[in-house]
C-alpha cells in the first residue's frame, strides 16, 4: 500500500529528475497546499537547493519569490527573508526592477514581526522602485504597509500621512480590496486620534469597497469577513461616541451559528462587543455569560491580544457590579499579559482601572501608570524620530514621497520663468556687448580707411607737385646742364691733342672733374624720378609735420627722435599706418589728460625685424590698476595686436606716463 508519505517523496523525486525539462513544473500550489507544514518546509528547502544551479533568469527569480512568500505563509521568516535577499541579489543583477520592487516588499514582509524599522526601510525602498515604474497600485500598497508599521508602533498621525498618500495613488485603482483595508486602518488610525466623526466617515467609505467586491464576484467567505470586522469597527465607534443602542443593533444583526462555525475568532468578538455596548447602556442581562463565552473562544484558539481585550472588559464589568475582588483579579491577570506581549495602551488601561477598583494600591498602581505612560511617551518620541530618520536617510538619494500640492507647483513655475528671464538677459547683454564690439570694429577700418584715403589724396597731390617739379628738373639738368658739359669735355679732349706735358695734366684733370659733375647730375636726376607712397624720408616728414602742429594747440613741448640711420621704404605700409595713428592716439590723450610740459617720441629699428616706438611724458599719470582703460587706450592696444604687436604701458601718478610698442615685420621684397 502506498502511503501519503511515500507520494510525497516520490514526487519530490519526480520533479527533482525532470526539471531540467520544465523547471516551473517544480512548484505546484495545489500540491503544496495539500503538505503539512514540515513536509512543506522540506519542499520548499528541495526547491531552494536546486534552483542554486539555474541560470539567473526571469522565472527562477519568480521561482525565488513563490518559495519566499511560502516560506512566510508557514511563518518562517527567517527563510522568508534569506530567500527574498537572495532573490533581490538577482533581480539587481539582471536589472530587473519588476522583481527588485517585489523582493524588497518580501523582505519588508519578512521582517515585519520582528524589526519593525528595517520592515518600514525595505517598504520604502519597494515604493520607490514602484513608482519609477508607474506601478501605482503597488506604490499604495508600500504607503499602507509603512501605515501599519507606524499604527503598532503608536505613531498614529505619521500613519495617517502615509495611508493617506496611499489613496491618493489607488484613486482610479480596482484593487477594491486594498482600498477597503487603506479606508479600514485610516478609520482605526482616526479611532486613537480622537477623531470619531471622521474615522466613521472611513468605515463607511471600507463598506462600499465591500460592495464592490460582491459585484467582482470575490470570495463570499472573505467578503462577509470583511463586512463583519468593519461594522465591529463603527460599533466601536458608536461605543465610544455613547451611541450604544446604535451599536447594539449593529452587532446582534452579526451574531449567527453560520459566523459561529467558519469564524469562531469573529463570533467571540461580536459577542463580547456586543456584551460592552449592553453593559455600557445599562442593560446588565447575560451579559456576563457574554463575557466569559466570548473569552473561552479566544483562549482556545490562542489568541493572546484577544484574551487581553475580554479580560480587562471583564474586569469593568464586575467594577460595575461592585464585585471588586473579580474585577482586581480579572484586570491584574489583563496588566500581565499586556505587559507580556508589551501591549503599551493595554497596559496603561489595566493600570488606569486597578488605581480605581483597588483602593488599598491605588497610589501603587497610579504611579506605576505614571511610569508607564512616561515610558511609553519617549518610546513613541523615539520611535518618531527613528522613522523620520529613515525617511530623510532614504531621501538623500531619492526624495519621491513628496506630493505636490498647487503652490509648489506655482512656486515651481515662476522659478522656471525667472530663470529664462534671466538667460534672455544674458543671452541679449552678451549680443549687444558683441554687436557694440562688431560696430567698433567695422567703425574702426572704416576709419582706417578713410585714412589712408586721405593720406593717398595727399600724397597724390604732393607727388603730383613733385612729378611736374622733377621732371621739369631732370630735363633741364639733362638736356642743358649735361649737353653743355659733354661739350666742353668733348672740345677739353679735343684740345687734349696739342703738345705740352702741363697743358695736357691739367686738361686731364678738367676732364676728369667733368666727369664727375656728370655722374653726379645723372644721379640727381634719377633720384628725382623715383616715385612710392610713404616711401625714403615722406613718412618722417609726415611724422615731423604731425608732431610739429601741436605748437600751436598745445602746451606741451614735443620733440621727435628717430635714428638717422632708419630707412622707412624697408617698412611696409600697414605698419605705418598703425604708428601713426597710435602717435596721433598718444598726443590726443597728453593734450586731454596729461598736463605734462614735455613729451618725447622716440622711433628706433633694432635688428632687421623689430620696430620700436616709445612715448614718454613728464605729466600728471595715473594708476593702471584701478583706472579703466579708455577708447584711446584700448584702440592703441587693438592696433598693436592687429600686428601681433606689443603694447606696454608704465604710469605712477605724478611720475608721467611711458607707452611703448614693439613690432615684429619682415621686410617687403
Amino acid at each position: 500500500m502506498i502511503t501519503p508519505t511515500k507520494i510525497v517523496g516520490f514526487f519530490l523525486l519526480f520533479f527533482l529528475f525532470s526539471c531540467k525539462k520544465n523547471v516551473t513544473v517544480l512548484f505546484d500550489k495545489s500540491h503544496i497546499n495539500d503538505l503539512s507544514v514540515n513536509k512543506k518546509e522540506k519542499y520548499l528547502d528541495s526547491i531552494v537547493n536546486l534552483l542554486k544551479s539555474k541560470e539567473n533568469d526571469s522565472i527562477i527569480r519568480d521561482l525565488y519569490l513563490k518559495v519566499a512568500s511560502e516560506y512566510y505563509y508557514i511563518n518562517n521568516s527567517k527563510k522568508s527573508l534569506n530567500i527574498s535577499l537572495q532573490s533581490l541579489q538577482l533581480s539587481k543583477q539582471s536589472n530587473d526592477s519588476i522583481r527588485m520592487a517585489k523582493s524588497l516588499y518580501y523582505v519588508g514582509d519578512s521582517y515585519e514581526n520582528s524589526k519593525k524599522d528595517s520592515a518600514y526601510f525595505y517598504y520604502l525602498q519597494a515604493q520607490k522602485v514602484y513608482a519609477k515604474i508607474h506601478d501605482y497600485d503597488n506604490v499604495g500598497r508600500m504607503l499602507f504597509n509603512k501605515a501599519y508599521v507606524l499604527f503598532y508602533e503608536g505613531n498614529y498621525i505619521e500613519c495617517e500621512v502615509e495611508v493617506s498618500k496611499a489613496l491618493q495613488y489607488l484613486k482610479k485603482s480596482k484593487n477594491y480590496y486594498l482600498i477597503y483595508t487603506c479606508n479600514n486602518l485610516m478609520g482605526i488610525c482616526l479611532e486613537k486620534l480622537a477623531n470619531y466623526d471622521e474615522a466613521l466617515l472611513y468605515h463607511k467609505l471600507a463598506l462600499s469597497e465591500i460592495e464592490k467586491m460582491k459585484i467582482n464576484d470575490n470570495d463570499k467567505d472573505e467578503i462577509n469577513n470583511y463586512n463583519v470586522t468593519s461594522i465591529i469597527n463603527i460599533c466601536n465607534l458608536y461605543d465610544l461616541k455613547g451611541e450604544f443602542s446604535k451599536s447594539i443593533k449593529d452587532l446582534r444583526g452579526l451574531l449567527s451559528e453560520d459566523l459561529k462555525k467558519k469564524w469562531p475568532r469573529l463570533y467571540a468578538n461580536v459577542l463580547s462587543n456586543l456584551a460592552y455596548s449592553k453593559m455600557k447602556n445599562g442593560d446588565y442581562k447575560n451579559v456576563q455569560s457574554m463575557f466569559f463565552e466570548s473569552l473561552k473562544i479566544v483562549d482556545s484558539i490562542g489568541i493572546e491580544t484577544d484574551i487581553l481585550y475580554k479580560k480587562i472588559h471583564i474586569g469593568e464589568y464586575f467594577l460595575t457590579q461592585k464585585d471588586t475582588i473579580k474585577s482586581i483579579q480579572s484586570l491584574k491577570q489583563a496588566n500581565q499579559l499586556a505587559i507580556k506581549i508589551k501591549n503599551g495602551n493595554e497596559i496603561l488601561t489595566s493600570l488606569k482601572l486597578l488605581s480605581k477598583v483597588d483602593k488599598k494600591n491605588k497610589f501603587f498602581y497610579a504611579n506605576e501608570y505614571i511610569k508607564v505612560s512616561d515610558s511609553t511617551n519617549k518610546v513613541q518620541k523615539n520611535t518618531h524620530n527613528k522613522y523620520a530618520r529613515i525617511e530623510y536617510e532614504t531621501s538623500k538619494i531619492e526624495d519621491e514621497n513628496k506630493v505636490l500640492t498647487n503652490n509648489n507647483f506655482y512656486i515651481l513655475i515662476i522659478s522656471f520663468g525667472l530663470i529664462l528671464l534671466l538667460v534672455l538677459i544674458i543671452v541679449l547683454r552678451y549680443l549687444k556687448y558683441k554687436n557694440k564690439e562688431l560696430q567698433f570694429l567695422q567703425q574702426q577700418q572704416k576709419a582706417n580707411e578713410e585714412i589712408y584715403q586721405l593720406l593717398t589724396e595727399q600724397h597724390k597731390k604732393i607727388d603730383i607737385a613733385k612729378e611736374s617739379e622733377k621732371t621739369k628738373i631732370a630735363k633741364e639738368l639733362h638736356d642743358g646742364v649735361m649737353n653743355k658739359i659733354y661739350g666742353v669735355r668733348m672740345n677739353l679732349g679735343f684740345f687734349n691733342s696739342k703738345i705740352g706735358a702741363k697743358i695736357i695734366e691739367k686738361r686731364k684733370e678738367y676732364i676728369f672733374e667733368l666727369q664727375n659733375i656728370e655722374n653726379e647730375i645723372r644721379t640727381i636726376s634719377h633720384d628725382l624720378n623715383r616715385s612710392s607712397f610713404f616711401d625714403g624720408n615722406d613718412f618722417n616728414v609726415l611724422l615731423s609735420s604731425l608732431i610739429e602742429n601741436q605748437k600751436d594747440i598745445s602746451s606741451t613741448q614735443f620733440t621727435y627722435l628717430n635714428d638717422e640711420m632708419f630707412e622707412w621704404a624697408t617698412i611696409q605700409n600697414i605698419y605705418k599706418i598703425n604708428v601713426y595713428r597710435i602717435i596721433q592716439e598718444a598726443i590726443l590723450n597728453i593734450n586731454k589728460y596729461s598736463n605734462a610740459k614735455n613729451c618725447e617720441i622716440r622711433i628706433q629699428k633694432k635688428n632687421d625685424n623689430l620696430l620700436k616706438l616709445s612715448i614718454s611724458d613728464n605729466g600728471e599719470g595715473f594708476d593702471i590698476k584701478n583706472k579703466k582703460r579708455g577708447i584711446g587706450l584700448n584702440n592703441m592696444k587693438e592696433r598693436a595686436n592687429s600686428l601681433k604687436g606689443q603694447l606696454n604701458i608704465e604710469s605712477k601718478i605724478g611720475e608721467g606716463t611711458k607707452i611703448e610698442v614693439i613690432f615684429y615685420f619682415q621686410t617687403p621684397t
